[in-house]
């Protein structure tokens, strides 16, 4: 398993989160653990450097941990104060270690997803930005992956931007997050905490596209048991066990029933698409346990609602019109309680994007907003 002898090192000395203070030979966030040229089909073919790295950072609790990526660095000559970076933080793949999307083959369980973003991402790496894209916690590296969990993501998103820059003289200071999905909402909620966490750096925006919203609603929303909920099924292990990953008060054991431990196995081991196929026969009113304690899976959930995050940078916000998974409606509803906030947020939608489409779709304008922080420029307003 990559960074294996990496992590041993990081439990022993423990990890700084910030960006000056002496820590001896500890190694501190952002610190660059491991790397190696990245030769599968996670490489974006415009890159001129593209390097497989392992880096310290800290999980939701400030612990220090381990996490994989991938750094991609244009080709030509840096401009003035380095290449500007767009930090990307994935949609949904899983959360067992081979759904890591640095790890991605033409043939892997992930390619379907990952290979349309890398698609996308390309164009950014064409257009002279360094791409940087985290695995996660516990995705690619030792531990289990704690699943929206906000600070977590935050801090994988905003460390391997540091990473990045410890890599190689020609990444610059100033950057971007962007997601989608899940990474989504790990872009909101780094366009708050991350300001604060890498000072050293200059964070100018964000990108959100479809961004995961509502999270505390779902153990109820299964609960239910309505039929409603099936489309979504899928998501409900890797919601479940990511919590229990982060928070010990999360058991599954007590709040599944033995219907649902396919799901469960499926999710344990193999990736999204391995869970839609578990699904099988499996009724929605089968999986929950009659009086189950959902009170502690949903406290942890409401507290990772990109709804919390108080944005100190621009967002852009991009939400496909046919997106089934993440609904207009829902995106309309967090818009909202980010604009009564005082964000400086542009909600943009796509006519018949879907779900994974948004990523495409939204590029063109993404470019455009990070093109104009850049150069200094306002960029427009829906609050």
């Amino acid at each position: 398993m990559i960074g294996a002898l990496a992590v041993t090192a990081i439990a022993v000395t423990g990890c700084s989160s910030g960006g000056g203070e002496d820590s001896g030979s500890s190694p501190r966030a952002g610190d660059v653990l491991s790397s190696a040229p990245l030769a599968n089909a996670a490489v974006l073919p415009s890159a001129a450097r593209s390097e497989l790295i392992t880096y310290a950072s800290q999980n939701g609790a400030g612990e220090p941990i381990v996490v994989s990526g991938t750094v991609a660095i244009p080709s030509g000559t840096a401009p003035d104060g380095g290449w500007p970076v767009l930090s990307w933080a994935h949609g949904t793949t899983g959360i067992a270690d081979t759904c890591a999307p640095s790890g991605d083959t033409v043939d892997g369980a992930v390619h379907d997803y990952v290979g349309m973003v890398s698609a996308t991402l390309d164009q950014w790496v064409e257009n002279g930005y360094v791409v940087v894209q985290t695995d996660y916690e516990g995705m690619g590296t030792p531990g289990d992956h704690t699943y929206l969990n906000a600070t977590s993501e935050s801090n994988a998103v905003t460390d391997i931007v540091r990473a990045a820059r410890h890599l190689d003289p020609s990444v610059g200071d100033r950057w971007f997050v962007g997601g989608h999905s899940q990474g989504g909402a790990a872009a909101i909620s780094a366009s708050d905490q991350a300001v604060d966490r890498a000072p050293e750096l200059t964070l100018l925006g964000a990108i959100a596209v479809a961004p995961g919203s509502g999270l505390s609603q779902t153990p109820q929303y299964v609960a239910s048991g309505s039929q409603a909920v099936a489309p979504v099924l899928s998501f409900l292990p890797i919601t479940l066990l990511g919590a229990a990953a982060a928070d010990p008060a999360v058991v599954p054991a007590e709040i599944v029933t033995p219907a649902a431990e396919p799901l469960m196995r499926a999710a344990r081991t193999g990736c999204i698409a391995d869970v839609r196929a578990a699904i099988g026969d499996i009724q929605v009113n089968s999986v929950i346990r009659p009086g189950a304690d959902l009170g502690p899976w949903t406290d942890y959930l409401a507290e990772q609602e990109p709804s919390n995050a108080d944005p100190k940078v621009p967002v852009l916000f991009a939400q496909g019109t046919a997106d089934a998974l993440v609904t207009p409606a829902a995106s309309q509803v967090l818009v909202k309680q980010l604009c009564e906030k005082g964000a400086e947020l542009d909600y943009r939608t796509y006519d018949g994007a879907d779900h994974r489409a948004a990523v495409a779709a939204s590029r063109s304008d993404a470019q455009e907003f990070t093109d104009a922080l850049l150069a200094g420029d306002e960029t427009r307003q829906t609050c």
